[in-house]
């Protein structure tokens, strides 16, 4: 689906900076990349919604917007008519304006405001309530393989490219058995990460997201289940801890939520019975 409209557009995933390294107490001058991270202002048909700190790259903008409404159940994708990415004036950061169709209107109440940072993202009543509302129930969703689950992050690790260049980048990784890794996206944010990789899947059409199994490379809060929730996901692992919250979740809808996924074991925390063997 191409619904994408961009200016000309001056933010990427990985800049150089001087450093100075030691080695051995040898001091070097030298150069090193690090991830980029700048704000987004993301727009409901020219209304400000939210501001992120997020890693700039043409197009992942507006994925990322159109994921955050998405997960935040702001709109439904069928009310979408376009999104809209630029520079901001001061070409300090970017703008992503999702644009609805006309005699479609987003939830009541999404003007309340929002500040998301690149670490915590954003949680609370009004959001979880929400999601709850707007969730549709999950399908029966795949039956994983432990062998094949287990072997998920080196073949995430494998495709991070901007990761293995700064070692400062978050990954959203969508798997399929017959497939393997379907879609990938980075950010320095955990939810930004997901919240592109949603965005990218509404737009080619992929919503609900039943089939897939989502892996994230941080742990699993609240806001990344409730976003996989949103989409459909029926089995999110995580290679690092839950929240208390995000079990709850999980176990209240449904979802297989499987923790500390690396070294070839992992926790199963919810929905068990999607895992063969277990």
């Amino acid at each position: 689906m191409t619904l994408v409209e961009r200016e000309v557009y001056g933010g990427r995933p990985v800049t150089h900076v001087p450093v100075a390294r030691v080695r051995g107490g040898r001091v070097q001058r030298t150069s090193d990349a690090v991830a980029a991270e700048e704000p987004l202002e993301i727009r409901l048909d020219g209304e400000r919604v939210a501001v992120t700190m997020r890693t700039p790259a043409p197009g992942e903008d507006a994925e990322l917007a159109l994921g955050f409404l998405l997960g935040e159940a702001i709109v439904e994708m069928d009310g979408v008519a376009r999104v809209a990415e630029c520079r901001s004036p001061a070409r300090d950061g970017g703008i992503a304006d999702v644009r609805a169709r006309p005699g479609t209107s987003p939830a009541e109440g999404w003007q309340r405001r929002f500040y998301a940072t690149s670490s915590c993202g954003i949680c609370g009543k009004e959001s979880i309530e929400a999601v709850r509302v707007a969730a549709a129930p999950l399908a029966a969703g795949p039956c994983v393989e432990t062998s094949w689950l287990s072997s998920l992050p080196d073949a995430l690790r494998e495709r991070q490219r901007a990761f293995a260049r700064t070692g400062g980048l978050h990954a959203a990784g969508l798997f399929t058995a017959d497939e393997g890794l379907v879609l990938l996206r980075e950010d320095v944010g955990r939810h930004n990460a997901v919240d592109k990789l949603v965005g990218r899947a509404a737009m080619e059409g992929l919503l609900p997201l039943g089939r897939q199994v989502l892996l994230v490379s941080g742990r699993a809060s609240f806001e990344i289940t409730q976003k996989a929730l949103v989409a459909g996901v029926t089995v999110l692992a995580a290679v690092s801890a839950p929240s208390s919250l995000a079990v709850g979740l999980a176990q209240e809808s449904g979802m297989t939520l499987v923790g500390f996924l690396r070294d070839g074991g992992f926790n199963v925390y919810a929905g068990a019975g999607r895992i063969a063997g277990v």
